[in-house]
């Protein structure tokens, strides 16, 4: 708040999270609340502190964690559909908001750490270019949206495994998804 009194902004990108990899079964109300704090509570806070100020831009780094899932992911998935509910609650209340729901990013960031990256391109989710990733945030900027998810897919590695206990109507649409599953297994 007192950063914010003394240097005005016009635009937020809040890009803040820790990732969790325990299972729900596994994690304690302490440590899933400071997963889930460190996502979300710094991007409500920033929206109460901002209420009243005409922004450009206030945008959301989410996952995809928070739209598909993740093993081992509860609270950071929870953190992230936080995001994509606060986007829509500002706009709502006719405030500027975009939450992306990224997949991983290569070069950086949080699929960096330890084998994340490694681990995403087994399931299917081989990590982006930076500058792939960034020319999407800004077609979506441009076009004023609200919400929307951003990722590489290895259709062929990710939507079996996804759909093996029950079909996916989040895919249901995808072509590349439907031939994938059409395709002889691999």
């Amino acid at each position: 708040a007192a950063l914010l009194a003394e240097h005005p902004v016009n635009a937020v990108v809040h890009a803040a999270g820790v990732g969790d990899h325990a299972m729900i079964e596994d994690s304690d109300p302490a440590g899933f609340a400071r997963t889930v704090s460190a996502k979300a509570a710094g991007a409500i806070h920033l929206d109460e502190l901002l209420a009243g100020q005409e922004l450009d831009a206030f945008v959301m780094f989410s996952s995809g964690a928070g739209i598909w899932g993740g093993a081992g992911q509860a609270a950071y998935a929870a953190a992230n559909a936080c995001l994509d509910a606060l986007a829509e609650h500002r706009r709502a209340r006719g405030r500027t908001a975009l939450a992306v729901s990224w997949g991983g990013w290569a070069e950086g960031g949080m699929a960096q750490v330890g084998d994340g990256e490694e681990m995403l391109r087994r399931r299917g989710l081989p990590p982006m270019r930076p500058a792939l990733a960034l020319t999407a945030l800004q077609q979506a900027l441009a076009d004023d949206d609200t919400s929307l998810t951003v990722a590489d897919f290895d259709w062929q590695r990710f939507i079996g495994p996804f759909t093996v206990t029950r079909p996916s109507a989040l895919f249901s649409d995808v072509p590349e998804a439907a031939r994938a599953l059409d395709a002889p297994a691999a």
